[in-house]
């Protein structure tokens, strides 16, 4: 039986980039989104993973099969917010979506993994959880799926599991390029601060995804790699 892989966000950016590789490197891809992309070739599952109903009902899919033995907890939202000025239930409501779906689908993929004694648990977790100008809730949502990363990893780590952290810095997705023209004083700016002089490719984001998938990661567990071009230091 090949190993399979989920990968949520797979319609585009991080997510399309690790599902490519991901395949080239031996593993069969099962990608979420709300779309499937014209360039994805593997096995797709539409699920608005912001719906509880949808999330619940995939989960429920996804624990019956004993073939997907690593995921990659891609999806998530940011919306730019001023401190003071969002109420309880948005601020609540963010943290949810980055957090949760990842927990449950991760939950429902627990059961093979053990009794494989074999897993992957991949969370793609961008750098504002150190802090970011308009990004407080995003912020603190990443922060705790950081320490729920570590938790994981001790508690699965006698069962071949491993559960590790991609930290991308900023990278040139079409969402990035799309608010953020080339030439724009903002890019300009965020360049300015990353020691390569440039952004971050998808793909380059993707090699350390496929890293900790493979098997020359085995004793890789609980840690964070930071993807980023120096920006980190």
């Amino acid at each position: 039986m090949k190993k399979s892989i989920l990968v949520t966000g797979v319609s585009r950016g991080i997510g399309l980039a690790s599902a490519k590789l991901l395949t080239q490197t031996g593993w069969n891809v099962v990608g979420v989104a709300l779309k499937r992309p014209e360039e994805f070739e593997g096995e797709f599952i539409e699920c608005d993973l912001a719906n509880d109903k949808s999330l619940s009902t995939v989960c429920e899919q996804l624990s019956s099969r004993q073939d997907i033995l690593g995921i990659v907890n891609n999806f998530g939202v940011v919306i730019n917010e001023h401190f003071g000025q969002d109420g309880q239930e948005d601020f609540e409501k963010l943290l949810f979506l980055n957090r949760w779906p990842a927990i449950q689908l991760t939950q429902a993929l627990l059961p093979s993994m053990k009794s494989a004694g074999f897993g992957r648990i991949i969370n793609i977790s961008i750098q504002a959880n150190k802090g970011a100008i308009f990004r407080m809730s995003y912020a603190v949502s990443n922060s705790t799926l950081e320490n729920t990363t570590k938790s994981m990893a001790v508690e699965f780590a006698n069962f071949g599991i491993t559960a590790n952290i991609v930290s991308p810095g900023p990278t040139e997705t079409e969402s990035v390029v799309s608010n953020n023209p080339e030439n724009c004083e903002i890019t300009s700016r965020i360049i300015s601060k990353i020691p390569m002089k440039r952004l971050g490719k998808a793909d380059e984001i993707a090699s350390a995804v496929a890293y900790l998938a493979s098997d020359l990661a085995s004793f890789i567990t609980g840690q964070m790699i930071n993807v980023d071009g120096g920006v980190s230091i």
